[in-house]
């Protein structure tokens, strides 16, 4: 091949991935314009670098996508040797708050027990529990650990003041914030062995996967089967029907072995759950087929 063949080559493959990448931010925009909500997406493919965003650095409330950046601090010092997986944390009654998503309140009712750090971590990351979270919240020594645990990563555009049972007041919701791109960001240094060791980054991304929340969110978007390591947010809504935040963030592997990462965050919200639910399905099927293709 020529250097010319070579060099027309290249700009051809520029110029088609330019394209292609239009009309990906066309199709998403079509998804999200006619609604009644505020949307911030951020796209990566891991292996291939293809990127995209809409209101990528648009600050937008976390709801319990912050679980994974707990999950990340407590790994830390499981790397660090000052906690193991195996270890037993007593529970007590007081712990496990009423009227709060917990299946660990519901399945230890009366608490008053030791479970280990690993049944805590699945509780919190698989199943979004809420009493499980602020645990470890407490275990890592609170909110400005995690903070600073999360800016030493790199990571700016990031705040955590509030645990689970401080949300319960409304305005306490708008307070933890990211940016679409920050966990984009984020999601690909942990995939990449950049934040925790081997087999604490292999735990994490296997209880991500485990996610029994937002089935019909980004899973609903993709074929069924479909490996994804995620993690989902929501609020409820207050007397005017409005929902603070509803966000699914995710790596998803492709059929080829490669993956791409999507960071999908919705705010004050107006529309049916059901409808709300359906726009992150549906951006996730448009960026399916992008990558997929």
């Amino acid at each position: 091949m020529t250097r010319f063949s070579i060099v027309l080559f290249s700009f051809l493959s520029f110029q088609a991935f330019s394209q292609s990448t239009i009309e990906l931010r066309n199709q998403l925009k079509q998804i999200i314009s006619s609604k009644s909500v505020t949307v911030g997406v951020s796209v990566k493919g891991v292996e291939n670098k293809d990127t995209l965003s809409i209101n990528g650095n648009l600050k937008m409330p976390m709801m319990s996508v912050f679980k994974f950046h707990i999950a990340l601090a407590v790994l830390h010092k499981v790397d660090e040797g000052k906690f193991n997986l195996s270890q037993e944390i007593f529970i007590k009654k007081k712990d496990l708050k009423e009227d709060t998503w917990s299946p660990m309140k519901e399945e230890y009712p009366e608490g008053n027990i030791s479970l280990t750090l690993d049944k805590i971590l699945r509780y919190t990351v698989s199943h979004s529990d809420n009493n499980g979270c602020d645990i470890l919240i407490n275990l890592v020594g609170g909110t400005k650990y995690i903070q600073k645990f999360i800016n030493d990563q790199g990571i700016k555009d990031f705040v955590i003041k509030m645990n689970e049972d401080q949300m319960r007041t409304w305005k306490n919701l708008y307070v933890n914030t990211t940016t679409p791109l920050a966990t984009t960001e984020l999601l690909e240094k942990f995939f990449k062995g950049e934040v925790l060791k081997e087999d604490t980054t292999k735990y994490l991304y296997q209880i991500m996967v485990e996610t029994s929340r937002g089935l019909t969110w980004m899973k609903a978007g993709l074929p069924e089967n479909t490996e994804l390591a995620h993690r989902t947010g929501i609020s409820g809504t207050n007397d005017a029907n409005l929902r603070v935040a509803m966000n699914d963030i995710g790596i998803v592997k492709l059929p080829n072995g490669k993956h791409f990462i999507l960071s999908v965050y919705l705010k004050d919200i107006t529309e049916k759950r059901e409808d709300t639910e359906k726009i992150i399905a549906d951006i996730t099927k448009a960026v399916w087929s992008y990558f997929n293709n």
